[in-house]
């Protein structure tokens, strides 16, 4: 394949790796809580929210801010809501494919 041919996309998804990475924390959450890294779960979960909603406010994607405050705030470590059982099970694939497809969406113009 020649490299000439290729053109560059116009758009840049800042959102995408910051996303993956808490989509595959979300996704093993289970095994990794009961290992005892429960609390890494939450800090970087929480982390990683805060960033894609960054990175959805510079996109002027207004839509994804709200989804991505409640999830830094229910996967919030220092004052954590003690949730358990089937209902924080699903909500931990759920909130991981809430990260995959603002990852994908999100995206900014290149400049």
């Amino acid at each position: 394949m020649s490299r000439r041919g290729r053109v560059p996309s116009p758009y840049q998804r800042n959102a995408f790796a910051p996303g993956a990475v808490a989509a595959a924390a979300l996704f093993l959450a289970p095994v990794l809580t009961g290992a005892g890294w429960g609390p890494v779960v939450l800090f970087l979960t929480a982390i990683l929210a805060v960033i894609v909603g960054w990175f959805a406010v510079q996109a002027k994607h207004w839509w994804w801010v709200p989804v991505f405050t409640l999830i830094a705030v229910v996967w919030n470590p220092v004052l954590p809501l003690s949730f358990a059982g089937p209902v924080w099970g699903a909500a931990q694939p759920a909130a991981a494919v809430v990260f995959l497809v603002a990852g994908v969406t999100i995206r900014v113009r290149r400049s």
